[in-house]
């Protein structure tokens, strides 16, 4: 339903022995982590810094457009990146300052692939989005397909339960799923939103009782915001796996249960341990572990605060002078927030020892924003994002509900 303009693929694809997504845009590590849920290469510290002529062609391009580009930039990309955006944030965050920026022709949008969707989503039709390399997807949003959400709705109305179930889907999803989310009357939600959106769709339904949610792609968001957040038990949640027949439920299951999972996860939150946890707290007495609710369930549980990363950060600038704090999100993240509160003695460390980055978010780096802001600056649009019409009514539909939310 995307239509992209491509350019050809870079040196380093050609070499990796992977087999793509069927969106082509997914490239996870060649050899699995067993401490992870799904493989991810984590190979240990980036490569030393881009060639300084790098940094001067950047600038130099970024002046040459002036306030034709705006340069967003997810707060899980490199620094090398984050120095060339005129705002910075999460992933929604970004695509409303994009749509506040109507003047701006080229939304150059250092993220992954559907906070660029996104952005195209809610900018005019005059502004083009562009992702400097076509290969940053997101290994949660891949999770969950059209094709096998459309199958999963068909099984929830041979259980008879269809219309007691109202979707919401995390921001973190393709567009084809919020689309598919605005046309069967769900909500968009963010980590921040989520609980909010959860009672919304709860207050859907004819008898809240006897109202379900679909909640996609990650399971562990909808576990913690339903279980942690709003009362619920864990036996109201099951989740469904599309790789197995009916998901691998039964239909007693799926009528008993009050929240359907989608199973997806974040590669990255997916990783942390309870066994991280308990490993901090031994070796930095007093430290405060603070986690990203994408964690899983027993690792938000054994954590002292929880929330989305504008909560972590902002966690962080509260946080008293001396405070030693152990993070779980992402390690680029991380590392940029300990070198910022250095100065004020605040000791922030990763929570897992394994260095891990997300390995789909890092694919946009210097080398590729470079050529994007050249190639632009000469008159080349390259690697635009556009979503169909279609799926682009549903999906900003979706997103307007959760805008909507008091």
């Amino acid at each position: 339903m995307r239509a992209v303009t491509t350019a050809q693929p870079s040196a380093d694809l050609v070499d990796l022995d992977v087999q793509p997504t069927p969106l082509a845009l997914l490239l996870l590590g060649r050899e699995a982590d067993p401490k992870s849920e799904r493989g991810v290469d984590c190979p240990g510290d980036l490569p030393s810094p881009s060639d300084p002529d790098l940094v001067e062609r950047a600038r130099a391009a970024k002046e040459k457009l002036g306030s034709k580009v705006f340069v967003l930039g997810h707060h899980y990309q490199r620094d090398e990146v984050i120095q060339f955006a005129d705002v910075t944030g999460d992933s929604f965050k970004l695509a409303r300052d994009a749509a506040a920026r109507p003047d701006a022709e080229y939304i150059v949008f250092c993220g992954v692939h559907f906070m660029a969707e996104s952005a195209d989503i809610l900018t005019t039709d005059d502004q083009k989005v562009v992702l400097p390399d076509l290969a940053a997807g997101c290994s949660m949003a891949d999770m969950a397909t059209a094709e096998q959400v459309a199958e999963c709705w068909d099984v929830l109305t041979e259980a008879g339960i269809a219309e007691q179930v109202v979707p919401v889907s995390y921001m973190n999803s393709s567009a084809d799923i919020k689309a598919f989310t605005g046309k069967h009357g769900g909500t968009i939600c963010t980590s921040s939103n989520a609980k909010r959106a959860l009672e919304w769709a709860f207050e859907q339904g004819a008898s809240q009782s006897s109202t379900k949610v679909l909640f996609l792609p990650d399971q562990h968001l909808g576990r913690n915001t339903a279980v942690r957040d709003m009362g619920f038990s864990l036996d109201d949640c099951v989740v469904y796996n599309p790789h197995k027949p009916n998901g691998g439920l039964t239909v007693e299951q799926l009528r008993a249960a009050k929240m359907i999972l989608w199973r997806g996860h974040c590669s990255v939150h997916g990783r942390f341990s309870l066994e991280s946890v308990e490993d901090v707290r031994a070796r930095i007495p007093g430290v405060n572990v603070l986690v990203h609710p994408e964690c899983k369930h027993e690792v938000v549980a054994a954590a002292d605060y929880v929330g989305s990363t504008e909560h972590i950060i902002k966690t962080l600038e509260a946080a008293p002078a001396g405070s030693k704090w152990a993070i779980g999100t992402e390690l680029n993240l991380v590392r940029r927030l300990a070198n910022r509160f250095a100065a004020e003695d605040k000791e922030i460390v990763f929570l897992d020892k394994t260095v891990c980055f997300c390995s789909t978010m890092n694919r946009i780096d210097l080398p590729h924003l470079v050529w994007t802001l050249e190639s632009l600056a000469e008159g080349s649009l390259v690697n635009q994002i556009e979503v169909d019409r279609e799926t682009e009514q549903f999906a900003k539909l979706a997103l307007e509900r959760m805008l909507a939310l008091p």
